[in-house]
Parts: structure tokens; C-alpha cells; sequence
């Protein structure tokens, strides 16, 4: 067992141990009461300047860790119609549908943006879609609360038993349109919604899981790819820590 290791293996113990009382307190964001703010430079400069498929952030880096922690904020309308928002959709998409990553949705402070964006696969659609959704909330969460496996593309190799709820209505902007939509979710997508919305906050599900273990398929997986140098973490996310 190597440091990087032990070390995430200290901080699952202590998040599960506390729960949503300690790790999962999202650390704030910049931006004002009056709405959120532009796009800053470092932002620009990490979206255009990324690779197609995005590097995924691992809360066992600690300058990971506080980017996975912190709570996000809004786009602006301007922004949400703009290039450098297409742009970022483009490579989220891309990034989740990478085989060294092959999650069922991501969110944008896993590549380094901490803005309201999630993608998620739409298993209860014909075709299961990956769609964008940016400045989404959980508006409602009910039904049944069921325990159920998940994983974390940026809490590798574990997963955990966590307890979700069966139904969600969530909302988000549309960006075409700028006008507010709102859907009702079933089933494992609801599920999909809740874990991803609670990156948006700096919550991970860790936080709230009974029990983590590591999934010993997933490791040997990502052995393979990290000896092809995919989960490298690049200079243009150390040169745009500044936002």
C-alpha cells in the first residue's frame, strides 16, 4: 500500500465516521448576492486549454481535495450561451465517455470548474443519452430511501453503500432558451442526480456512505490506463489554480 493510499484510506475512514458533520462541508465559492460572477480568465484559460478528455480530479490529491470540496456557482446567462460553456459540455461529455473513465455522469468541479454542471446518462431514456445540465438543483426528494452501490470517478478505486431516495424533481437552465426546466426522476437516474448535484455543493458520497471498500476490479482496470499515462494530472490545471 503506497502513501497516496493510506493517506485516501484515513480520509474515507474519517469521512464515514462523521458524515455529512465533517468532510462534506462544502467550502464557499466568489461571487456576490447580486448573482454569479463571469467566467474568470483561469477558468477560460483551464476550459480552452484542457485536453478533449478532460483530467479527472482525485480527492486524495490534496489541490484536488479542495476544488472537490468547495461549492459551486451558477452561469451566467451570457455564459451558459457562450463558446467557452459549449466548449466545456463538449469535453465533460467527452471525458465521462472515456474508457479510462466510463462513469454514468460527472460534474464540472471533477474537471477543476466549480460552476453548476452536471452530465448524466439518462438510463430511464430510449438510447440511455448522456445530457448536460447546467445550473441544476434537487428541487424535491422522496419516494423510498434505498441503499445502493456507487463509485466516484474522482474517489478511485472505492466504492460504498450509500442511502438515496427513489424519486427527484430536479431543475436547471435550459441554455438554449434560458428558461428553467424541470423533470421528475425514477430509479438508479434519480440516484445518478443526487451523487452528482452533491459535487455541485462539495459534497461527495463518502459523506454520506455506511460503508466504503475497494473495488479490487477497478483497481487492476485503472492500473492498465495509469501505466499509459491517462490519469496524469496536466499543467494547465496547476497554472489555473488562481481562480
Amino acid at each position: 500500500m503506497n502513501m497516496k493510499t493510506i493517506a485516501l484510506a484515513g480520509a474515507l475512514t474519517l469521512c464515514v465516521a462523521v458524515g455529512m458533520s465533517g468532510c462534506g462541508q462544502p467550502r464557499g465559492v466568489k461571487g456576490d448576492e447580486n448573482g454569479p460572477s463571469p467566467l474568470t480568465e483561469a477558468e477560460i484559460r483551464l476550459i480552452e486549454g484542457a485536453d478533449s478528455v478532460m483530467y479527472v480530479l482525485d480527492v486524495a490529491d490534496p489541490e484536488d481535495s479542495v476544488i472537490l470540496r468547495a461549492a459551486s456557482q451558477d452561469f451566467r446567462d451570457k455564459d451558459l450561451q457562450g463558446e467557452v460553456f459549449k466548449t466545456l459540455a463538449a469535453k465533460m461529455l467527452a471525458t465521462v465517455n472515456a474508457p479510462e473513465q466510463g462513469g454514468v455522469g460527472i460534474a464540472a468541479p471533477q474537471v477543476g470548474i466549480n460552476r453548476r454542471l452536471i452530465v448524466v446518462q439518462r438510463l430511464d431514456k430510449a438510447g440511455e443519452p448522456f445530457e448536460i445540465y447546467p445550473n441544476v438543483r434537487l428541487d424535491s426528494l422522496y419516494g423510498d430511501l434505498v441503499k445502493g452501490r456507487e463509485g466516484c470517478l474522482s474517489v478511485p478505486p472505492f466504492r460504498g453503500l450509500v442511502p438515496r431516495w427513489t424519486k427527484a424533481i430536479v431543475s436547471y437552465k435550459d441554455p438554449e432558451t434560458l428558461e428553467t426546466r424541470r423533470d421528475t426522476i425514477a430509479g438508479f437516474t434519480a440516484v445518478i442526480f443526487q451523487h452528482e448535484v452533491d459535487h455541485l455543493d462539495g459534497v461527495l458520497y463518502i459523506d454520506r456512505a455506511d460503508s466504503v471498500f475497494v473495488d479490487e476490479d477497478w483497481k487492476r482496470e485503472r492500473v492498465s490506463f495509469d501505466s499509459l499515462g491517462r490519469y496524469k494530472k496536466p499543467a494547465i490545471l496547476r497554472e489555473s489554480r488562481d481562480f
